[in-house]
């Protein structure tokens, strides 16, 4: 009877401790974007909290012609990782913030065949004129998609299993709603169609690396098309996430945070800390967060498997790498 009661005293204790700390360990790499050189960096690479780096390669860099690949940049980086013990998780970018650059390759912006290749993007002022702010693949043009998957595909056979993961670019694109600067073809009805799309090649392509897909907001702030987005990951399993940890933070909250919470234990979730996101005010407390407050919410609210540090200063130096160094101790 003594043997009963203490049993069931340890299960109690152990059911109590599961609800307070969540089960999944978080693994935590650091995003270079595209700051290759820096993975070579001691105060990473020697830091035993950080199991690797998250490193953008744009399209344009691994097909610089049609149909000729280069994959020169991520098999340096994928060795010397690995000569550190540390792991590669790659993010494959088509899209800009920068109106004077582009990510796709130079024949998807010169053929007619994929009808310019990329639309603009654009911030307005207050007064509402509308200024370019980079450019973003035509996603939901088939042609222009029919060679971003053959892309994956030929990632996948290159790298598949031996990079950490994958990740495809944010679903969020900032067009005009002034009918005559909204892209040629494009529908919020075709936009979730291919990202959908582009989410079932990379999840097919890699079977033993992990995949995922950005999604934060979508065009129009439309929150039945996000939803169906996760609802897609779901049956499809592929992994969901996006870029900005910002703690609490009230448009997020009302859009994909409370998907990616929901979501999680099902597929697997990551989420990038990037610039800016260090210094916030925390609405809840009313001062700027800390970086311990950044993980505790990545942690107990969205309970995601990655985050992806970047690189921002002081933050990084200063609080992230002790923060992650104390953790593996």
């Amino acid at each position: 009877m003594r043997i009963i009661s203490i049993c069931f005293f340890i299960t109690v204790c152990l059911l109590v401790y599961s609800n307070v700390y969540p089960q999944n360990k978080i693994k935590h790499f650091i995003f270079f974007s595209q700051d290759r050189e820096r993975i070579k960096n001691s105060i990473f690479y020697l830091n035993p909290g950080i199991t690797g780096a998250q490193v953008t390669y744009p399209w344009k860099q691994l097909e610089p012609q049609k149909g000729k690949y280069d994959f020169t940049a991520i098999e340096e980086d994928l060795a010397f990782l690995r000569s550190k013990g540390k792991r590669l998780f790659i993010q494959i970018q088509d899209v800009t913030f920068d109106s004077t650059l582009y990510a796709v390759p130079k024949y998807i912006l010169r053929d007619t065949v994929y009808h310019g290749g990329v639309n603009s993007q654009y911030e307005f002022t207050k007064d509402n004129k509308a200024i370019k702010a980079g450019w973003v693949a035509r996603r939901w043009d088939a042609a222009v998609a029919e060679r971003f998957h053959l892309l994956l595909r030929k990632l996948a056979a290159r790298f598949d299993g031996k990079i950490e993961g994958i990740n495809l670019p944010e679903s969020s694109v900032d067009f005009s709603e002034k009918a005559e600067l909204i892209p040629a073809g494009f529908t919020i009805i075709n936009y979730t169609k291919a990202l959908k799309a582009n989410m079932l090649e990379v999840k097919k392509d890699f079977v033993h690396s992990i995949s995922i897909q950005y999604a934060n907001f979508m065009p129009g702030d439309s929150k039945a098309s996000l939803q169906e987005l996760y609802n897609y990951a779901k049956r499809i399993k592929i992994g969901m996430g996006g870029p900005d940890i910002i703690v609490y933070r009230k448009y997020q909250m009302e859009n994909s945070y409370p998907m990616i919470r929901e979501i999680s234990g099902t597929v697997t979730t990551g989420m990038a800390v990037q610039e800016g996101n260090y210094d916030v005010i925390d609405p809840k407390t009313g001062k700027k967060v800390l970086v311990t407050e950044i993980l505790d919410f990545a942690k107990y609210y969205l309970k995601l498997d990655y985050i992806f540090w970047c690189t921002e200063d002081p933050y990084y130096t200063k609080e992230v790498l002790p923060l992650l160094k104390s953790l593996k101790q």
